[in-house]
């Protein structure tokens, strides 16, 4: 489901369950017959927040009263996600990934939509949960293109293709998905007819290489789509970030409960 725990007059209010809900009441402002400012989704619960709650559920939902209290897979919840609108949005981008700035979701939205399709991704929505609950936290939600560290500690590891002096830093995590090593580099740059050897850093610079480069490591380097058809986030993690035990797993699993909630999958 799309939020974890309860939302509302004294609930649990966990930033990332707030915020969820607060662009949920924004998109079915419309059906308000008199839509209020929106809410910043800040992820904060405060009087504002608790009023839309209530004016949804008695104006939208013809309940008698409100409680203002939302819990995860109620009425209030299958009501929210079902007046959202049709197709891939930006808002709904914004609900599996609620960390992320909008700006980050503005800059990665269109590329996203392109990659998935280009690379097959797309013509599954079980595969698109997955691919985007798997990007949102090797990026820290849109955060990151390129790895923090230095890449030192990849230095001469012949897995990665790291036989030159210097590959370690050179070719250290870029993109969605972070690609690693010579030897990933040269077989992306074979496949896009491109060179990233002599200068990998384009893969964290451009966006349409950041998600690019993180679909042709799903779909063609590790063939991760027919695992993510399986729902198996375990194997998707695995072939992603190695394991067990799985790095990250609790916070990927939150990301694909959203994705699917949004996709109509939950």
């Amino acid at each position: 489901m799309c939020i974890a725990k309860t939302v509302g007059v004294g609930a649990r209010n966990d930033t990332a369950d707030v915020a969820v809900v607060q662009i949920l009441l924004n998109e079915n402002a419309h059906r308000l017959p008199a839509p209020g400012k929106p809410l910043t989704p800040d992820g904060r619960i405060g009087p504002n927040t608790l009023a839309a709650i209530e004016a949804f559920e008695t104006k939208v939902m013809g309940l008698p009263e409100s409680d203002r209290v939302i819990a995860p897979g109620d009425a209030t919840i299958r009501a929210l996600l079902a007046g959202l609108a049709p197709g891939p949005t930006k808002e709904k981008l914004a609900i599996v990934l609620p960390a992320a700035a909008s700006s980050k979701i503005d800059l990665y939205f269109e590329p996203l939509k392109a990659g998935m399709v280009k690379y097959g991704i797309a013509s599954s929505p079980l595969q698109m949960a997955h691919f985007i609950a798997q990007i949102g936290h090797e990026s820290g939600s849109f955060l990151y293109s390129e790895e923090i560290a230095s890449g030192a500690a990849y230095e001469g590891r012949g897995d990665l293709g790291n036989t030159q002096p210097g590959d370690g830093k050179r070719f250290k995590g870029r993109g969605l998905i972070q690609l690693t090593g010579r030897a990933n580099y040269a077989s992306y740059s074979q496949f896009n007819n491109a060179d990233y050897l002599s200068d990998p850093t384009p893969i964290a610079r451009d966006p349409l290489l950041s998600v690019d480069a993180a679909c042709w490591y799903w779909a063609v380097l590790r063939r991760i789509g027919p695992h993510a058809e399986a729902d198996d986030a375990k194997k998707v993690t695995r072939l992603i970030n190695g394991g067990p035990p799985f790095n990250g797993l609790d916070d990927r699993l939150a990301n694909l409960a959203r994705a699917k909630a949004v996709l109509g999958l939950a």
